[in-house]
């Protein structure tokens, strides 16, 4: 697979609006390892082989460990994640599918005892901002396995 136009040269004061979201998020109190489950989870749920590829290497990085990040796909069925990781990674998966999804009340409910208001938007942005990511990715076949992260 060969990419297909090279997004951040092409419109890069468009992406970098998608840039900026990032750093915001990073500042804006959410675990980053919760960031990155989100992330990981929303890019399988869109079969984004590129954004996987970078945020599990982002989470192992971190301190993630594997077996979390393998079990991802089944967290419903494991016993490794928190209450609250578990309210994040719901909440991810019903904005992921939205357009087949609806977001009850009961859903909201439940997340808002782990995520306070400005969490849950934060959290929120943060789901809008790697399914952003994912389509991109997608529709420009990103290569899956060209992302090298940069030293902290």
């Amino acid at each position: 697979m060969a990419r297909r136009i090279d997004y951040l040269k092409a419109a890069r004061d468009g992406v970098r609006i998608l840039y900026e979201m990032e750093r915001y998020l990073k500042g804006c109190g959410l675990e980053h390892s919760l960031l990155e489950l989100i992330k990981v989870r929303a890019s399988q749920l869109n079969g984004c082989a590129f954004c996987i590829d970078m945020h599990t290497k982002d989470a192992r990085a971190q301190g993630e460990t594997e077996q979390r990040l393998y079990a991802l796909s089944a967290w419903r069925e494991t016993p490794f994640f928190t209450e609250r990781e578990r309210a994040a990674l719901e909440w991810t998966e019903k904005l992921t599918l939205i357009s087949t999804n609806d977001v009850p009340d009961s859903l909201f409910e439940a997340i808002r005892e782990h995520f306070d208001e400005a969490e849950l938007v934060n959290l929120t942005l943060a789901v809008n901002a790697i399914n952003s990511w994912n389509r991109l990715a997608i529709s420009m076949r990103s290569v899956p396995g060209s992302y090298q992260r940069k030293q902290d």
